[in-house]
């Protein structure tokens, strides 16, 4: 083999050898590597500071609506505070994000600040201080007492209401007994003064009629001889106000006569009309219930 290279050599027969199509032209790719990672981090660092622009944005977007509200509160209008105009001139020279992303980010940080519990500053003002325990036990306390108060007034004004009727009562009960025992009874030795403690004890329309026909009384009185004794059974009001009342009279009475033989008892069942007159209380009219 030795010996055919050497006559290949001294006969000047020389080929060029054959190279691969794919190495044939090796500086064409290897020299481009180094650009492309070169565009590579250029393009990360463009992504990282476009992130840092949304960032920053996002955060003067929710800086901005917190100074909103609370200016909305004090009623004043102008730029709102806190807001850094050294960044915001930044974010302007920094070439903006997609609108996708800057929408996307900008509904999250609204929802965000819904979510931290911002409330309007009217509805903040209209919020009702609760107050403490203390205030409220003696709140109770104190309303506790003015019930116990009003209830006790209540019932005493009751107390002094039924007070004040018993008392009526009992004067019309007594006033009726004395009058049904002065009118019925009778005795002939002293017809004239027991027809005058009538005329005494009876007042209005009943006096007037009583006293026209008073000497008439005293004259059949006498002339009889008879004598009458009555005594009041049982007596309870049947309707009462503060000046008048009608009573219910249950009483008996003895006759006797000339020979002093007495008399069966008669019992009488009577309506008895009173009314004050100068203070005292009177008949003003009687009527017998069969």
């Amino acid at each position: 083999m030795q010996r055919k290279r050497k006559e290949n050599s001294m006969s000047g027969t020389h080929s060029p050898p054959k190279l691969d199509p794919v190495d044939s032209d090796p500086g064409a790719l290897w020299p481009t590597a180094p650009s492309l990672i070169e565009e590579a981090e250029a393009a990360a660092i463009e992504a990282e500071a476009l992130a840092q622009a949304a960032r920053a944005r996002v955060q003067a977007m929710r800086q901005g609506q917190h100074a909103g509200a609370t200016e909305a509160a004090s009623g004043q209008s102008g730029e709102a505070p806190g807001i850094d105009r050294a960044s915001i001139a930044s974010d302007n020279d920094t070439e903006p994000p997609p609108a996708a992303a800057v929408d996307g980010e900008a509904a999250d940080a609204a929802k965000s600040g819904t979510d931290e519990g911002h409330e309007p500053p009217g509805r903040k003002a209209r919020r009702f201080r609760r107050p403490s325990p203390t205030a409220v036990a003696a709140c109770i306390g104190l309303l506790c007492t003015a019930a116990l108060l009003a209830t006790s007034a209540v019932m005493a004004r009751n107390h002094h209401a039924v007070l004040g009727k018993q008392q009526r009562a009992a004067e019309f009960t007594a006033a009726a007994r004395q009058v049904v025992v002065t009118l019925m009874s009778i005795n002939a030795g002293s017809a004239k003064d027991d027809v005058q403690h009538i005329l005494d004890s009876s007042t209005g329309q009943f006096r007037d009629e009583f006293k026209g026909a008073a000497d008439d009384f005293i004259k059949v009185a006498q002339s009889a001889k008879v004598s009458t004794k009555t005594t009041v059974q049982a007596a309870g009001v049947e309707s009462m106000t503060d000046d008048t009342a009608v009573v219910l009279v249950a009483a008996s009475s003895i006759l006797t006569n000339t020979a002093g033989a007495p008399e069966q008892p008669r019992s009488w069942r009577l309506s008895v009309k009173l009314a004050r007159d100068a203070g005292k209380i009177k008949m003003s009219s009687m009527e017998f219930i069969p």
